[in-house]
């Protein structure tokens, strides 16, 4: 299917262009957090009803961090971006004074927190994607410092950070000739500085590689791991129409977005995948512990759905207890949502599901099922528990 992205001329800046929700909140400085996640200590920036939609500006790290000079415009002008298509959001962050301490801090900027009200410990936080909208033409794809899925082999020559700067593009799509849109990366290094050059080319699949709310401690957690608070979980499932489902921690939820992606491929394997500033639409509803339980089971992490597939998580250092995990969240909504039994679910998912690895970079690995909804889907209102039936 073709996308329907298209570039935009000027950077999004705060204000500039499109914004879809009635209440907007901008990434300037003091609606950032940049390489720890909010805590219950944090006050919100925003707060809003369940069920309000928010559009929301996010920031890639990429080109303002300190490995690549703190200094995005003349980072970007070293692969040809002209100043003027570099966000003023990400000058002003570089040159702001929002704490951030390389190694002690992770690299990502978010946006919030935002407080839902009423939201209570026990509820879930539903957080649907409801828009994606590119905010520049361009993203970056980084290794750095001996991490990633080949520490030590990568990245080459001892150098402690390679980023490869990725442009859009848009050409037909090959299966219906309709105009759709891509990345591009060269093929060498050289390809930076011939437009002719051979460019591998990938569709873009933009998401928000962060989600979360706050956890229930005084201190700021470090950006990078993921945990049963979301944050950095980074599922290139959540795309447009996708919901993610948090178990809240402290009341009110203090949400959070960021980690703003054009496209990743399940692993992320090199370290990041295409980072890109995106202005985001969500909306956020609460769904009460009893609701929650009657319809997901026990949630310990984060749950996503999609237009087909029911997507259960599973988190931990270790990949293969992350696998073991994810299959026990997944026999356990199924038993929640169909009242299949155990021993049948496990059967079920060991015919029809795909365990896919969201991420093995993020120090707590990440792990995801697909189970299509379609495969219940015939069964009606008789499937669930207590006849309430599948939603």
């Amino acid at each position: 299917m073709a996308s329907r992205y298209r570039f935009p001329d000027v950077p999004l800046d705060t204000g500039v262009g499109p914004v879809r929700a009635a209440t907007y909140l901008p990434s300037t400085p003091d609606h950032l957090l940049w390489g720890r996640l909010p805590c219950r200590t944090d006050a919100p920036v925003l707060r809003v009803d369940p069920g309000t939609e928010v559009t929301i500006d996010t920031l890639s790290h990429e080109g303002v961090l300190e490995d690549q000079g703190r200094d995005p415009r003349a980072f970007f002008a070293s692969y040809g971006v002209d100043g003027e298509q570099v966000l003023a959001d990400a000058v002003a962050l570089a040159a702001s004074d929002v704490p951030h301490t390389p190694g002690p801090d992770g690299p990502h900027v978010v946006t919030g927190p935002i407080a839902v009200t009423g939201a209570r410990p026990g509820d879930l936080l539903a957080v649907t994607i409801v828009e994606t909208l590119p905010r520049v033409p361009y993203g970056v794809v980084s290794n750095r410092h001996a991490r990633g899925a080949l520490p030590g082999e990568y990245p080459l020559d001892g150098l402690p950070v390679v980023s490869a700067f990725a442009a859009l593009a848009e050409h037909p799509d090959p299966g219906t000739g309709r105009i759709a849109s891509y990345g591009e990366i060269p093929l060498t290094r050289a390809g930076y500085d011939a437009p002719d050059a051979p460019r591998a080319r990938f569709p873009l699949a933009p998401f928000l590689g962060i989600i979360g709310v706050a956890v229930d401690d005084d201190a700021r957690p470090h950006s990078v791991p993921p945990g049963a608070h979301g944050g950095n979980v980074d599922i290139n499932l959540l795309t447009e129409g996708a919901t993610l489902y948090l178990p809240v921690q402290v009341t009110d939820a203090l949400a959070y977005v960021g980690d703003p992606h054009f496209a990743q491929g399940d692993g992320e394997v090199a370290l990041t995948a295409m980072e890109a500033s995106l202005r985001a639409t969500v909306r956020l509803d609460v769904v009460p512990r009893e609701e929650a339980v009657a319809r997901f089971g026990e949630l310990v992490g984060p749950l996503a759905e999609t237009r087909e597939h029911l997507v259960p998580t599973g988190l931990d250092e270790d990949l293969d207890v992350a696998v073991q995990n994810c299959v026990r969240a997944a026999i356990g909504l199924l038993g929640a949502r169909y009242g299949m039994e155990p021993a049948q679910a496990y059967a079920y998912l060991s015919a029809a599901t795909d365990f896919d690895i969201s991420q093995v970079v993020d120090v707590v690995k990440g792990v995801h099922a697909r189970i299509r909804t379609a495969d219940f889907a015939h069964l009606g209102e008789s499937a669930a528990p207590g006849g309430s039936g599948p939603r």
